[in-house]
């Protein structure tokens, strides 16, 4: 009954892990990086298309630039799961992340979270990660004109006022490091919807 999630977007490593018992993809990139990942994935299993405009090495580098943040990712999710469409797998099997802080710059971020519920008309589970991110940390520093960038573990409450904000606006699986925090601070506010 446990979900074991293997994140890669490379099919040799899904290929293994999935053998070992993972049970759910998480790929960076949908099928971008590895066009053969659909065929190691299988109709069984559920697989998170996780948005980024550019490469892991090279996401943040020079200017971030979209046409509109949320439209252009919502290209992008429907491109990736037609071309999983077309390669077998099911559309169930399928959850989108607009991958919060993966070439996207501070301003693009809020911009994804407040209008997250966009997303909502494919249909799909949206998943959100915004836990300890650097964006929280340069917007503390600026705003509360603090001395220094917050490190990851004094974001707690930044992450969860945007994790809010987001799961309002439609995210239904959250990704956290603070998992009792989280969890507690989601039981109550899914009392007050």
């Amino acid at each position: 009954s446990v979900i074991i999630s293997i994140d890669s977007y490379k099919a040799e490593v899904v290929r293994a892990a999935i053998s070992e018992g993972a049970n759910m993809v998480n790929s960076l990139g949908g099928f971008s990086f590895d066009p053969s990942l659909p065929l190691v994935i299988g109709k069984d299993i559920p697989i998170l298309i996780y948005h980024i405009k550019g490469k892991p090495k090279d996401m943040q580098k020079g200017e971030v630039v979209y046409r509109d943040v949320v439209e252009d990712i919502k290209e992008f999710f429907e491109k990736q799961i037609a071309f999983g469409l077309s390669e077998g797998i099911k559309r169930e099997q399928f959850l989108i992340d607009p991958g919060i802080g993966f070439g996207k710059t501070v301003d693009q971020n809020l911009e994804i979270i407040k209008r997250l519920s966009k997303f909502k008309s494919l249909g799909l589970p949206i998943c959100i990660g915004v836990s300890r991110k650097s964006h929280l940390g340069k917007i503390l520093q600026s705003d509360l004109k603090l001395a220094s960038v917050p490190l990851p573990d004094e974001r707690l409450e930044a992450s969860l006022a945007e994790t809010a904000v987001a799961v309002l606006n439609g995210a239904k699986i959250v990704r956290t490091h603070d998992v009792l925090q989280t969890r507690n601070f989601l039981t109550i506010l899914d009392k007050l919807k």
